[in-house]
């Protein structure tokens, strides 16, 4: 008789705060925040609320990927402003690997190597700056097509935990591929910018995800927002995967959004006009039944110009 796992439900509080001051007036500056979790198959938003100190109400919007996003656009001058979001949400609980059935091998290379298999997932097929490995780069990680197009990507995620260090204030959201193979360090987004790179050179769909990480277990990333990737398995759809914990993701990853790489979903981007230089911290807290972590973090930037474009105020995600 076969016997049916059953999970209880997580109940996942999430706050989110950010503090921005500038050494001169704001003349004008619009804010979009990518940070609502998406509400999907194991992931019901049951409540989300978003404030700031200059009391503008904030508009909703969607993105290019579908995803929820607020955008705030203050019609007065000021030299500080903050933000406060808080959402609660229930997480399903389920055993990743149950998702992936046994499934013929040859089948499933012969489905990805189909035309119309490449034309349906084009867009996560395709390398971008971030994404691209360097010319003749030949060395890193390599299929073994005796084994299914799951156990390769659960190789590629424990071959980037296992040769990569972890490492806090060595890269940038623009550090490319070739930097970090040759560093072998960085956070959560390197990491996923690599796995997305190595998975789609080897014909597998694959999206750079955002979110937030519960970290009662200890895991990797507890400063900002987190990263990881889902990649497109035949017969199985999309799974996620850690490479920077070498885990797939499940109950302890919540999902904020997702694109070819993190310029696609930047949990905060914006156009600041001022002069001077200026400051964020910020703060994220998530709670469960399982515990309580904090993040957080800050930023200075010094700037001369009229206008400072802050691509993601809170720099890097870990």
């Amino acid at each position: 008789m076969h016997t049916l796992n059953v999970y209880t439900p997580l109940k996942y509080t999430i706050k989110y705060k950010a503090k921005n001051t500038y050494e001169a007036l704001v003349n004008k500056a619009l804010w979009q925040f990518l940070i609502i979790p998406e509400n999907n198959g194991t992931q019901d938003l049951e409540y989300s609320n978003f404030t700031n100190s200059l009391k503008v109400i904030p508009e909703n919007s969607v993105n290019g990927y579908g995803f929820n996003t607020y955008r705030v656009h203050p019609k007065k001058e000021f030299k500080s402003i903050d933000f406060e979001a808080e959402f609660r949400l229930t997480k399903t609980v389920i055993n990743p690997y149950d998702q992936v059935p046994f499934t013929d091998i040859k089948v499933d290379y012969e489905i990805l190597d189909s035309l119309k298999f490449k034309t349906e997932h084009e867009p996560f097929l395709k390398s971008t700056p971030l994404t691209k490995l360097p010319e003749g780069e030949n060395e890193s990680f390599s299929f073994d097509l005796s084994k299914s197009p799951f156990e390769n990507l659960n190789a590629l995620n424990a071959w980037v935990y296992t040769n990569f260090d972890f490492k806090t204030d060595v890269t940038t959201v623009k550090t490319n591929l070739k930097e970090i193979l040759s560093n072998k360090q960085g956070v959560c987004q390197d990491f996923t910018h690599l796995f997305c790179a190595l998975a789609r050179k080897n014909k597998i769909p694959t999206r750079y995800v955002s979110g937030y990480l519960h970290q009662g277990s200890g895991f990797l990333g507890d400063s900002q927002m987190h990263a990881w990737v889902e990649s497109f398995i035949p017969g199985a759809g999309w799974i996620g995967f850690d490479p920077t914990n070498n885990i797939l993701a499940a109950e302890s990853h919540i999902k904020v959004a997702h694109g070819k790489d993190y310029t696609d979903c930047p949990p905060l981007k914006g156009i600041v006009y001022t002069s001077g230089s200026n400051e964020t911290s910020y703060t994220v807290d998530v709670t469960s039944e399982k515990g309580m972590f904090q993040q957080q973090g800050q930023q200075s930037q010094q700037s001369g110009s009229q206008q400072q474009m802050q691509q993601q105020q809170q720099g890097p995600i870990n």
